[in-house]
């Protein structure tokens, strides 16, 4: 993929638009209203969201203006179900919505093709694994994640085999609504797995706890380790703001921890 591009899908993004903050709001409330005029606007003033977002994927060779599509169809997703009373910034919401949208492209768009059915017959079978093997003390059975699944063994088997092409450690198999479950978190660990997955347990029942902000702010510096001032001009607030954001959610997790 090209790392820059001033003309994407026929837009200039040299010359996209930047909305205030003032403009935001009062956009937002017409879009609310049904005002499909300043939904356009909206967008239109999001864009360059998009582009930093597609950043991300330059070590993908996919064509630019296709993520930039896939990208804005998940801004636009994002303006449909945003809620402003939430507390967080626009921004904030629609970053991890504009990546699962170019992931789960660049998943479907694998050059091996596997049917959907086949994918989440696989996946249900993964995520049930992954409850037995917490609750039980033994690796389970073919036997116990069909019953648990309530999915014949021969179709698990098949649609097994159907996904062993290579994947990206980072691509969802399964998510409730909630935190996905990647690839590498069914890599098995032999060295200390009961104390990893005790660690890890906690760790995440910690960082429940945290407000949205809080949470997402931990997450880009310690799991996709951003600077401060990388996540400060990501979710548009100061350097020392997330300074001291990032001091107040590690208290938190620290105090949690520690009862």
């Amino acid at each position: 993929m090209a790392a820059y591009k001033v003309e994407i899908c026929g837009v200039n993004t040299a010359k996209l638009p930047i909305l205030k903050e003032s403009e935001k709001e009062e956009l937002f409330a017409k879009i609310k209203q049904g005002d499909m005029a300043a939904r356009e606007t909206y967008i239109k003033g999001n864009l360059r969201l998009v582009l930093s977002v597609i950043k991300r994927f330059s070590n993908h060779n996919e064509n630019v203006d296709d993520l930039f599509q896939i990208g804005c169809i998940g801004l636009i997703k994002s303006i449909d179900n945003f809620n402003p009373d939430m507390g967080v910034k626009f921004s904030t919401y629609a970053v991890p919505m504009i990546i699962g949208e170019i992931r789960r492209y660049l998943r479907d768009n694998n050059s091996i093709r596997v049917s959907r059915s086949l994918r989440d017959t696989a996946y249900k079978a993964i995520h049930a694994k992954e409850i037995l093997t917490r609750t039980a003390s033994t690796e389970p059975t073919l036997e116990d994640i069909a019953k648990e699944t309530g999915i014949p063994k021969e179709d698990i088997v098949f649609a097994l085999d159907a996904i062993q092409s290579p994947l990206s450690l980072y691509d969802p198999v399964y998510t409730d609504g909630g935190d996905a479950l990647y690839v590498m978190d069914q890599i098995s660990d032999k060295k200390n797995k009961e104390e990893k997955w005790i660690e890890e347990l906690s760790l995440g029942d910690a960082m429940d706890r945290l407000n949205e902000r809080e949470n997402y702010i931990i997450r880009l510096r310690f799991f996709e380790g951003k600077t401060q001032m990388e996540v400060a001009e990501e979710i548009h607030i100061s350097q020392a703001q997330v300074s001291r954001l990032e001091k107040s959610a590690l208290k938190s997790m620290k105090n949690y921890l520690s009862v």
